[in-house]
């Protein structure tokens, strides 16, 4: 049996090496014909195994509430022992399968696998298509103060609900400060030790909190897709960000927060899948730059400026050709609905219900019905006049106090809403993913 699991994770390695081989080769053929240069490293077979053991049907039994028994080579012959186990109970419609034997730090542990057995959905443009009531959670990633953005959609293209996730400047400033600390040890010691890490703890540190905010994040969107029964998540293609030029702790910083928008984007991904919920990504150009409701550019600018050109990372947006003003996230939010609409559809949907204000002739983005959560924290666990939904640190000495905001109907940064009817349904949802 043994011996069995040792074949099957070598076919596993080599199946895996041969997939990485043939899609380098592919791309480096692409890259070729083009006239221009591949700059991926080819794959190559594994150096090191160190593959755990798989107990298959005939090496246990018994496996009850919180104990299993295991068939193991004791030097001399084969023997059956009882093993305690410990852990999460199983959840409700999963099944338990082989059990794995992994040697950790000079300890052997048991890890038992749970399966799920999961319908496969509709295809989006199936859904797009041939349902009337398909619903998309387009989601717009960023690393300012909003790290995401995202707004519910359907196919007759109507704005049912918007969800800011705020919280990017405690977590840039997390993690600058850990970087600084690193700067200075480096300054200390005048150099580095090749082939060993330093300040292993502070990068361990940085890189578990990047990890524990994509976490947080990803299943909030997916909450917020499945409370409002959407069954697409839309994403733009981001893969060749590059940080700015400037000191270390700025690029490195930078580079960092462009990695959790990937975490970000892979851990939305197989938790939407598990509910149901398929994800799929658009062209990122001039999603920032277009108008959601005409297609025009926009000029972007912050409070106070005067609403042309374009400054990068400003909250706000202005259409010269339409006059329609709004929250510049949220207009590329929409932007990126937009496009999976292009996509599927002869026609590309209208982006939003707009109101014409009749004093100013202004169009203003507005969605009918978004619910108001306040002020949270993904980190940090404040008082119950935060609201609810607030999650639990699980990194000491990272909580902040969350401030609140005046008005729970504006979002922050941006003041292009109007005020909504004392008989509306519009409220507004924010969200700080901030330590």
């Amino acid at each position: 049996m043994f011996r069995r699991a040792a074949i099957n994770a070598a076919l596993g390695s080599a199946h895996s090496f041969y997939g990485n081989r043939a899609r380098w080769q592919r791309a480096k053929a692409k890259a070729e014909a083009k006239g221009k240069k591949c700059h991926e490293r080819p794959p190559v077979p594994p150096r090191t195994w160190n593959k755990s053991v798989t107990l298959y049907a005939s090496m246990w039994k018994e496996r009850v509430g919180s104990s299993v028994t295991i068939k193991v080579w004791t030097g001399m012959c084969w023997s059956w022992i009882r093993v305690r186990s410990t852990g999460r109970e199983i959840p409700e419609g999963f099944d338990l399968c082989s059990p794995q034997l992994v040697y950790r730090g000079g300890h052997w542990y048991l890890h038992t696998p749970v399966e799920k057995k999961i319908k496969n959905p509709v295809k989006i443009e199936k859904q797009i298509k041939t349902r009337s009531d398909t619903r998309l959670c387009a989601v717009d990633l960023n690393i300012k103060e909003q790290l995401a953005v995202c707004t519910i959609r359907d196919v007759e293209g109507s704005t049912l609900a918007t969800l800011f996730i705020g919280g990017g400047q405690r977590v840039s400033g997390f993690r600058k400060k850990q970087l600084g600390r690193i700067a200075r040890n480096r300054h200390l010691t005048g150099n580095i030790a090749e082939n060993e890490q330093d300040n292993a703890d502070i990068w361990a540190k940085i890189r578990n909190g990047d990890d524990h905010m994509a976490h947080l994040i990803s299943r909030r969107i997916v909450q917020f897709a499945q409370k409002h029964e959407a069954t697409v998540l839309v994403f733009e293609h981001l893969g060749n960000l590059q940080p700015a030029k400037g000191k270390y702790s700025k690029r490195g910083n930078e580079k960092r927060a462009y990695w959790m928008k990937g975490r970000i984007f892979n851990y939305s991904k197989y938790k939407a899948y598990n509910a149901g919920i398929l994800t799929s990504r658009v062209s990122p150009r001039n999603t920032s730059r277009e108008c959601a409701c005409c297609g025009g550019m926009v000029a972007r600018y912050a409070e106070g400026q005067e609403p042309k050109g374009y400054t990068y990372g400003a909250p706000l947006v202005y259409c010269a050709t339409c006059n329609m003003r709004g929250n510049a996230d949220r207009n590329a939010s929409l932007m990126i609905g937009n496009r999976l609409f292009a996509r599927f559809q002869e026609k590309p949907q209208t982006s939003t219900r707009a109101r014409v204000e009749q004093s100013t002739g202004v169009v203003v983005l507005q969605e009918p019905n978004v619910q108001v959560v306040g002020q949270l924290s993904l980190w940090t666990r404040h008082e119950s006049n935060n609201g609810h939904g607030t999650a639990q640190s699980s990194i000491p000495g990272l909580a902040g106090s969350a401030r609140d905001f005046t008005d729970p109907l504006h979002c922050p940064g941006s003041h292009g809403y109007a005020t909504p009817a004392q008989d509306s349904d519009y409220v507004g949802e924010s969200e700080a993913a901030g330590l």
